[in-house]
């Protein structure tokens, strides 16, 4: 699986997988069942394939929302999902992890109405696993047909190698001023043949324009609200933002549209996880990708991120 034609397979699976997908984490937690199925719907409509949700995401109910507002869409729809570790305080005897993800992924089928997922991730790794407990489980779900592509993320570089075998995707989080993975992660993957799914494409907001440096963060946005979001927001990072809001302007589009179409830019990436409370979000994120960078253009965004 996760061999040369790892990434090949993903780009040509059916339904085909959209460039942005939508983030499901926030169904169940930030908004309810009719305004999930008001952006599920919006993301359909706008050509927007790639669903991600996982058992964890409002405890269930992003997977339950989901379901219920694809039903007789499904097979439009490429979903991915994710089991989430083992408890911490759960043994780590021979078979634990298989008997859990098992389990999650029964419950995940029931949630979101279908007979199988297109992709399916082992959320975290557990080091006190072996490796090979997790091809085994992720084998035979890909064997009965209930998994069509083995996945898994947060993963640092040699659990992706030694995963490999079962991995046709790795989730990542990955974004302009979040470049770490680039000299990390993404190398293995690209070598391997494996498809990048970056998350947080936007910094939390940071790049989506409404930040900007100098300026107080705008009354109730995520990086005013919570303190741990707010910790990317440096000097040195309000100053790249600037640059590149200028950069992206300059060729007449959006700091946002700029953010998604630089990650659609890499080789490695398969598809750009998208986040959205309301419809005009999403059809803002689908049409991001549309702009298509030269290579002078990624030349002049590396020299906006870097400072004197």
């Amino acid at each position: 699986m996760g061999t040369s034609q790892g990434t090949q397979s993903l780009r040509e699976q059916e339904p085909t997988l959209s460039v942005v997908g939508l983030g499901c984490n926030n169904f169940g937690m930030k908004i309810d069942e009719a305004a999930s199925a008001a952006v599920i719907g919006a993301a359909l409509d706008a050509g927007v394939t790639h669903f991600d949700t996982a058992e964890m995401y409002g405890g269930g109910k992003s997977e339950e929302f989901l379901g219920r507002a694809l039903a007789s869409r499904r097979d439009e729809a490429f979903i991915a999902t994710k089991v989430s570790p083992l408890p911490k305080d759960a043994a780590r005897e021979p078979g634990a992890l298989a008997a859990r993800a098992r389990e999650a992924l029964e419950q995940s089928l029931t949630r979101l109405g279908t007979d199988h997922v297109d992709l399916y991730y082992q959320h975290y790794a557990d080091p006190d696993v072996p490796v090979e407990e997790v091809i085994e489980v992720m084998q035979a779900f890909l064997d009965e047909g209930k998994v069509r592509h083995g996945a898994r993320s947060n993963l640092d570089p040699a659990d992706l190698e030694a995963g490999a075998a079962v991995t046709e995707a790795v989730q990542i989080e990955w974004n302009l001023l979040e470049r770490q993975v680039e000299s990390t992660v993404v190398p293995v993957a690209e070598r391997l043949g494996i498809g990048v799914v970056p998350y947080f494409p936007l910094a939390s907001g940071l790049l989506t324009g409404k930040y900007r440096k100098g300026e107080p963060f705008p009354e109730g946005s995520r990086l005013d609200a919570m303190s741990y979001f707010a910790g990317i927001a440096t000097d040195d990072n309000m100053e790249r933002v600037e640059r590149l809001l200028a950069f992206a302007e300059g060729e007449g589009h959006s700091l946002l549209e700029l953010a998604v179409a630089w990650l659609a830019a890499q080789p490695s990436v398969v598809s750009v996880i998208c986040g959205a409370t309301s419809p005009e979000q999403v059809r803002a994120n689908a049409t991001a990708a549309a702009w298509e960078l030269t290579p002078e253009q990624l030349a002049e965004i590396d020299a906006c991120l870097t400072l004197d």
